[in-house]
């Protein structure tokens, strides 16, 4: 069922679009495309809905496209198989994306795969698809399949494909991806051929017989693969590595997708578009494209499709024994509807109820078991029903008190009768027991009820983050949760009512509302909390020496007044003083800090640091963080109250940095833990600041695409370097396709085989072409980033092509040992081109490939240091990577030791 955006609210955002007075076709429309399917959103029961829900009832069918990340998919074709074809239809993403960037804040891994699966969400609230996932973790990218089968464990996300077809039991599976090496990404290949695997053995009942528990095995039909059609990136699809071939074959399937329905009041291509804007945190804002769009299928296995993609399918009320007679009521239900009186419609709808619902009882066939799902929750569409559950707290812990206010309204004139309202997922939740009360026309009808939280009630956070992850899986304990998109509602009303003569259930999500004065009702997902959130403000605390250092912990009331005792758990060798230290918080939201002295070995050591809290019986060790964007659903995630310890020998001449935020990144603290004066610069210290106070400056992740103040003053900069700075420059994304060639003079430098000479410092300093654009000035000499360069096996050797370079010896050695234990990948964005006055630091490359030298370059420039550095330096420092720390603290220290 669709679930579109209030009225209101996409007039508000889109209305321009279509001028003041906008016709019906244009607010169908709206309703559809609306771009900001926020937290507010609500059901609206307007013609769109029930129309949809009415011809959703009569269509069997149902579709399955597998893809690897969140934006694989091709909504176009979701869009035209949901809402013109009205078949169920679902994308299931093999990760959750964690691996991937983030455009629109600083999030990265959990909180990432947080937010990117919400967005997933909202862009099937607009195409009308359904959402599902596996266990498997985008650990970044990977350049075979090979390698991300194993990183994956291949059986077990094999299995988890297999358990979502045999759950969702699609007719029709398409794979966006070739499973060849044309696809580029090994995710993306990997899931074409897991897709493949699956198809076959999903209806072997010998092949993981542990899910028969839950699922039965299920046999698709048809095996499709995208050929090609339209993507919502920058190259629409044309350019991608699964691009279409320029001579297809006559007898591939060709889906129009740019079909207009004049109901919804506009093409599939658009709702498409919109549905794919919604993946804000990778910038794939694609245009809503009118006119008629190809989407190129080839059959892989089952008849072959070549006029229509159910033309060997019979997706009718047929399908089901007894269910012609359903198919017939249903039709006539589907002809007959008056949108201006939907509850017409009741008595044929509810003739329909006891026919489903014996073909429910006589075949358990869970297509009949849904059908009838649908048929309720249509049957209170027709007639005007709405129902909420309220909760009078957003959080709430165990052995607090809950109030959940009901409310039921029935604004179209048939009579509607409520029997009875109860609470399922807590133990205790309580019943309402009513006598049948017929329902006002258009008066609200209002119960609540109370209970306490049990003292065992388990915390709300994504099921996928509640246990400790299985190297490149998620843990989940609970089979039955595999694949599910975000959690069951911690609680959920179930409202029992008598509509045109008979008694259906209807369920609602407790959740809890307010009102923001500038986006209006807002709506969130009620949470159950510990009663305190604890957090350490670094993720590494790093001990260049074996000086103790005071730590300090923060402890906040989630609730109310709260007592409890803190303390720290530390590994062999570190001591943390006092063992324990008492807290009192007076009300919600106070916040205190304790504080410990913590004494690091005297030789090297890395550990994890636990704070855990003790408040009467529970144990709280995690913080209480809320994911809150515009766009998507707000979110609470419970992290883990815990940091990586680090005693390194570590020196640093630097001790003041000044640091330019780009997209965002947690280095400026990782920088502190070296011991110096970070400095976050504004657009005026950019412009006219004193930057000569730094000893060092350094440009955040993605600072030069997303800082156009950074841009317009890159002289100053250059200057300051000039001038005795060390400027670093942390890697940045090309922009579309690949750049142009560097300015005359620069050339290319595959592989220096010389240790270069130092270069004559330029005074003035003089920027040159990067790529043409914003990447134009992001060196002081000629420099082109790579699209393709990258490093994506973290264990790759390190080499050193000019060894006798001081940034490798001084203030630290740096030997091949630094670089273990890296995380997820080397670097990316290379670059492949650049002037000899540069100088390559470090070279490496993933197995089988050519050597990579552009990942780390320097160059002196004045009495200065240049450094550009596309190593990962925004994962390795906070993770603890003790190698990271010594070569960035000699990084910081270039200008004082050349």
């Amino acid at each position: 069922m669709i679930t579109p955006t209030p009225l209101l609210r996409i007039l508000n955002v889109r209305a321009m679009k279509f001028g003041h007075w906008a016709p019906r076709a244009a607010i169908c429309a709206l309703l559809v495309l609306g771009l900001v399917p926020i937290s507010g959103q609500r059901t609206l029961s307007g013609e769109i809905e029930i129309r949809e829900a009415l011809e959703r009832l009569n269509t069997l069918g149902s579709v399955m496209m597998i893809g690897a990340h969140p934006d694989d998919e091709r909504e176009q074709v979701l869009a035209y198989l949901a809402l013109g074809r009205h078949v169920r239809t679902a994308y299931l993403s093999l990760t959750r994306g964690e691996g991937g960037q983030n455009l629109i804040g600083p999030e990265q891994g959990d909180e990432l795969g947080i937010i990117r699966s919400q967005e997933l969400l909202a862009s099937r609230r607009i195409d009308g698809a359904e959402q599902y996932f596996t266990r498997a973790i985008d650990f970044g990218f990977s350049k075979t399949a090979d390698e991300t089968l194993q990183k994956w464990d291949r059986n077990k996300v094999l299995g988890d494909v297999v358990y979502n077809i045999r759950r969702f039991r699609p007719d029709v599976v398409i794979l966006v991806f070739s499973g060849t090496p044309r696809d580029g990404h090994g995710h993306h290949q990997a899931s074409s051929i897991l897709g493949r695997e699956a198809f076959s053995l999903a209806g072997d009942p010998t092949k993981f017989p542990e899910q028969l528990a839950y699922v039965q095995p299920w046999s698709p039909k048809l095996l499709m693969m995208n050929a090609g059609f339209p993507g919502g990136g920058q190259n629409k699809g044309k350019g991608g590595k699964n691009k279409a071939d320029d001579t297809p074959p006559a007898d591939r399937l060709n889906l129009d997708v740019g079909v207009y329905s004049p109901e919804l009041g506009a093409s599939f291509g658009e709702i498409g578009g919109a549905s794919r804007s919604a993946n804000r945190t990778q910038g794939t804002g694609a245009a809503e494209t009118k006119g008629s769009q190809l989407a190129p299928l080839e059959t892989i296995s089952g008849d072959k499709a070549t006029k229509d993609l159910f033309e060997n399918l019979d997706i009718t009320w047929n399908r089901l024994p007894g269910g012609t007679a359903v198919g017939e009521i249903v039709k006539q239900a589907v002809d007959s509807f008056v949108p201006a009186r939907p509850e017409a419609l009741l008595p044929q709808l509810v003739k329909a109820r006891p026919l489903i619902a014996a073909i429910v009882a006589s075949t358990k066939d869970p297509m009949a078991e849904r059908k009838l799902k649908e048929l309720d929750d249509t049957i209170a569409l027709c007639s005007g029903l709405s129902l909420e559950a309220q909760a009078d707290k957003a959080a709430v812990s165990p052995g607090a008190t809950l109030r959940v206010n009901f409310t039921a309204i029935q604004r179209l004139p048939n009579q509607v009768a409520l029997t009875g309202i109860r609470l399922t997922g807590m133990d205790g939740a309580p019943t309402v027991n009513l006598a049948p009360t017929v329902l006002a026309n258009n008066q609200p009808s209002r119960y609540n009820a109370s209970f306490t939280i049990p003292e065992n009630q388990p915390y709300t956070q994504p099921y996928w983050l509640a246990q400790p992850k299985d190297g490149a899986l998620y843990t989940v304990p609970d089979p039955r949760d595999i694949g599910l998109p975000e959690n069951t509602p911690a609680l959920t009303a179930h409202f029992r009512v008598q509509i045109a003569g008979t008694e259906i259930e209807l369920t609602r999500p407790v959740q809890y509302r307010y009102v923001d004065r500038v986006f209006g009702e807002q709506v969130r997902p009620f949470t159950v909390i510990p009663p305190v959130a604890v957090s350490l403000a670094e993720s590494a605390l790093v001990f260049g020496d074996a000086k103790p250092r005071r730590i300090e912990v923060a402890v906040k009331s989630n609730g109310g007044k709260v007592a409890g005792d803190l303390r720290l758990d530390v590994p062999a060798g570190w001591t943390a003083t006092p063992a324990s230290s008492h807290f009192e918080l007076a009300a919600a939201e106070e916040q205190t800090n304790v504080f410990f002295n913590l004494t690091p070995p005297a030789s090297d050591s890395r550990g994890k640091i636990r704070a855990i809290a003790q408040v009467g019986t529970q144990t709280v060790s995690t913080g209480t963080e809320v994911i809150q964007y515009p766009h998507i659903t707000t979110q609470t995630l419970l992290p883990p109250a815990q940091a990586t310890l680090v005693r390194a020998d570590i020196r640093i001449l630097s001790k003041t940095v000044g640091y330019v935020m780009g997209a965002g990144d947690d280095v400026p603290q990782a920088i502190r833990q070296l011991g110096c004066e970070v400095t976050l610069l504004t657009e005026s210290d950019l412009s006219h600041g004193d930057l000569s106070r730094f000893d060092a400056i350094v440009t955040g992740v993605r600072a030069f695409n997303t800082r156009p103040d950074l841009r317009a003053n890159y002289q100053r900069l250059f200057d300051y370097a000039n001038n005795g700075g060390t400027l670093i420059v942390q890697y940045n994304v090309p922009e579309g396709g690949a750049p142009p060639p560097p300015a005359p003079g620069a050339a290319a430098q595959p592989a220096p085989t010389q240790p270069a000479q130092p270069a004559p410092a330029p005074t003035p300093a003089v920027a040159a072409a990067g790529d043409g654009g914003l990447l134009a000035h992001i060196g002081p000499y000629p420099i082109r980033i790579s699209r393709n360069d990258r490093v994506t096996v973290e264990e790759a050797p390190i080499t050193f092509p000019n060894p006798d370079l001081r940034l490798l010896h001084v203030p630290n050695q740096i030997t091949s040992s630094d670089f273990l234990g890296w995380v997820q990948e080397r670097g990316l964005y290379f670059a492949d081109q650049w002037d000899p006055k540069y100088v390559s630091v470090l070279e490496s490359h993933d197995p089988g490939e050519m050597p990579l030298p552009g990942g780390m370059l320097y160059a002196p420039i004045g009495k200065g240091a240049y450094i550009f550095s596309a190593y990962d330096w925004f994962r390795e420092l906070p993770a603890g990577v003790p190698g990271a720390y010594r070569l960035f603290a000699n990084m910081l220290s270039a200008a004082k030791t050349q």
